[in-house]
């Protein structure tokens, strides 16, 4: 049976509504949101919280999820399974539109296992398909028009 690993990402958008990117510490030129697979028995809000704080140091009283939707999956490119023996296909995701509070800490992509070599705020409209690998496109086309109404 094919199976999708059950993920979770974050988009994080600051007080000027500019969104949160950051790049991949393995990948660089590789930019993404805040994200991360579901555990077994774990929800996915609360995979939601474990892996913002993983992944870039924020706490829940830190930002506010504001919307979320799922039902984005992509498959793996060929000859690429992920999880135990290979048995995902492809990740299935819920994005979280998150509102970062005022008074909320800077970024801190620092975290051990480090994810992250820098990271950036920026317009939803600037994000670039350039960024990401070709079997990703189309959910992040989906997204950005169906958290900010942008086409990429």
């Amino acid at each position: 049976m094919n199976k999708y690993r059950p993920n979770v990402a974050a988009l994080m958008v600051n007080e000027r509504g500019q969104l949160l990117v950051c790049e991949r510490f393995k990948v660089p030129g590789a930019w993404q949101f805040p994200q991360g697979g579901v555990d077994k028995g774990e929800e996915n809000d609360a995979a939601l919280l474990r892996e913002v704080q993983e992944e870039i140091g924020y706490s829940p009283e830190h930002y506010e999820v504001v919307k979320k939707q799922d039902g984005y999956r992509y498959d793996y490119p060929e000859g690429f399974k992920k999880g135990k023996k290979g048995k995902y296909i492809g990740q299935e995701q819920t994005y979280y539109l998150c509102q970062v509070k005022e008074g909320a800490p800077e970024v801190n992509v620092m975290q051990e296992p480090r994810e992250f070599s820098q990271y950036r705020w920026i317009w939803p409209e600037e994000f670039s398909l350039d960024w990401l690998p070709a079997f990703k496109l189309e959910v992040y086309r989906s997204v950005m028009r169906d958290f900010f109404e942008v086409t990429i």
